[in-house]
This record gives C-alpha cells, sequence and structure tokens, in this order.
C-alpha cells in the first residue's frame, strides 16, 4: 500500500439506531491503520495523494449484480469529505449515486 485515503462506511441497516450514519477515517502508508467495514454499510473513499495504492478484502466474491452506489454527496448521510475548496474528480458510476432516501437498505 502506498499513499493515502479518506476510508467511510455507512450504516444501511434500517433497524439499526446507527441507519444512516457513517464513521471513517484517514488511512495512509505511514499510518499503517485499517478499517473493517460490517455487513449491511455502504463503503466508500476518497484518494488523498496520486498514484495511491489502496486494497481491501470482502466477505463474499464481487457480484455486479449486487452492486448498489450511494450519492458521495448526499446531505442525508451528511459524509464530510474533505474537498472544500476542491474539485474532486468522481468516477461516472459515483456521479450517478443515489440518495439515502431511494438506497437499497438491509432489514
Amino acid at each position: 500500500t502506498k499513499g493515502a485515503v479518506v476510508d467511510v462506511a455507512g450504516d444501511l441497516r434500517k433497524s439499526s439506531p446507527t441507519f444512516g450514519q457513517w464513521t471513517g477515517g484517514e488511512l495512509a502508508a505511514d499510518n499503517k491503520r485499517m478499517f473493517w467495514v460490517p455487513e449491511g454499510f455502504a463503503h466508500g473513499f476518497l484518494t488523498l495523494e496520486d498514484d495511491t495504492d489502496f486494497l481491501y478484502k470482502c466477505t463474499a466474491p464481487y457480484a455486479p449484480a449486487s452492486e448498489y452506489t450511494l450519492a458521495w454527496d448526499d446531505p442525508a448521510v451528511g459524509i464530510e469529505w474533505p474537498v472544500t475548496g476542491l474539485d474532486p474528480i468522481i468516477s461516472e458510476k459515483d456521479a450517478r449515486g443515489s440518495s439515502l432516501a431511494d438506497a437499497a437498505v438491509f432489514a
């Protein structure tokens, strides 16, 4: 791993008292932190440095048909991305993300 990211997870478990809330932090080659994202949570990240390598492990093989994209800037979730004054590069897929109100949620 090299570089740095802000890594976040948002609770999509409708029955959870923390539904719609998020948590996260900076993961970097120099701080060697790890971040666990439980099942039922959305996962997102923002690279902070050019040429960042970022690896993550999932509980099941990747299944594109099960993928859902939550809007990175949905005010209902309120993720505090460190992009104030910047023009972040957003992938086409992420630019088409849906709001939490329209999200596929878990029981």
